[in-house]
């Protein structure tokens, strides 16, 4: 499903992997957050993603133009996940808001690992 926007001048719509990219590259530029990560279910294992890949780490869903998003992160060792967390929140809500036209209805946070950085 596509979020849609009808303008005097025609439809716009917009893919859920455009939103899933530009979300990503927004979160990876918060304080506190290595990178998004990727969990393979049937190992259990979590993978740090790389740059080229980042809407994996990312679960877009959309509802009556409303965007819900899940981001799977890897968070800096030493940092508050609270605050993180937050961060990433607000950022990620005024940027997506004002790229996309469309009203964030939901936010999640999944915390998969934590990395010391050098």
């Amino acid at each position: 499903m596509k979020g849609r926007i009808n303008t005097e001048l025609g439809d716009i719509a917009i893919s859920p992997d455009v939103i899933a990219m530009y979300a990503g590259s927004v979160a990876v530029e918060c304080f506190g957050i290595v990178g998004m990560a990727a969990v393979n279910m049937k190992d259990g294992l979590v993978k740090l993603l790389k740059k080229e890949s980042l809407k994996h780490g990312i679960n877009v869903t959309l509802n009556d133009n409303k965007i819900s998003l899940d981001f799977h992160v890897i968070v800096s060792y030493g940092v508050s996940i609270l605050a993180v967390a937050d961060n990433l929140i607000s950022n990620v809500k005024y940027k997506v808001e004002e790229f996309t036209g469309l009203e964030i209805e939901r936010i999640n946070i999944l915390v998969e690992g934590v990395r010391v950085i050098d």
